[in-house]
């Protein structure tokens, strides 16, 4: 028997054969069919209901461009296109990080210059982000330039001080969070909606993928990607 969430979207939505693909969270995630066309239903769990929403924001702020397409939204799920290839973690696991790099790089671009001029009412601003830093900054003060919190805290406070280029942010651009579409090409799913300056939204492909250390650790990987 289908949950009563989920029956309600797909009798009030009209959609049909719905299939699991996700559950994280914030979020139970299918692919259902919407007029003949396979479609993701993405339906928010009582956190993802806080956290999810600025990403619609986004996701109506980019209109397609760069990523993926917002279909019809209320404050219980998500209707999105659904992007049926692979993510960019085969791509660097077949040696081609430097290609996978590029990939990110297009996407940002295409997804900052869409979003340029876009209205920031609903977005998270970037300060927002670095809450926990501070947090944790605060509590190890005595220490002074000892604490990497600390001294994490003054860079970062400089940085926001400073912002250029401010446009909306994807705001969790990594390996997983773009993927292919056969007919659109790289396309950017799951954003946070944050508003800032726009070299924030590469700070995790210097972390990324996530289970190769080897790879995000080499030195000279860190310098050719930034």
């Amino acid at each position: 028997m289908l949950a009563p969430t989920l029956q309600g979207y797909l009798d009030a939505w009209a959609l049909s054969d719905p299939k699991l693909l996700a559950e994280t969270p914030t979020s139970h995630v299918y692919t259902v069919v919407s007029g003949g066309e396979t479609v993701v239903l993405k339906l928010l769990t009582p956190i993802g209901v806080d956290d999810e929403q600025s990403g619609a924001v986004a996701l109506r702020c980019f209109d397609g461009h760069g990523a993926v397409r917002l279909l019809r939204h209320d404050a219980g799920a998500h209707l999105l296109e659904y992007v049926a290839g692979d993510d960019l973690v085969p791509l660097v696991g077949r040696g081609e990080d430097a290609r996978a790099t590029a990939i990110i790089g297009d996407v940002l671009n295409r997804l900052h210059s869409a979003a340029q001029a876009a209205p920031t009412d609903g977005l998270v601003p970037l300060r927002r982000r670095f809450r926990s830093l501070f947090e944790q900054a605060a509590r190890e003060g005595h220490l002074g330039s000892q604490s990497m919190f600390v001294r994490a805290a003054a860079l970062t406070e400089d940085l926001l001080a400073q912002p250029r280029d401010v446009c909306v942010l994807h705001g969790d651009i990594h390996h997983e969070n773009i993927r292919h579409s056969p007919a659109r090409g790289w396309l950017a799913i799951d954003p946070k909606g944050v508003y800032g300056e726009r070299t924030y939204d590469a700070a995790n492909t210097l972390c990324n993928p996530y289970g190769m250390p080897a790879l995000v650790e080499n030195e000279a990987r860190l310098r050719q990607t930034a």
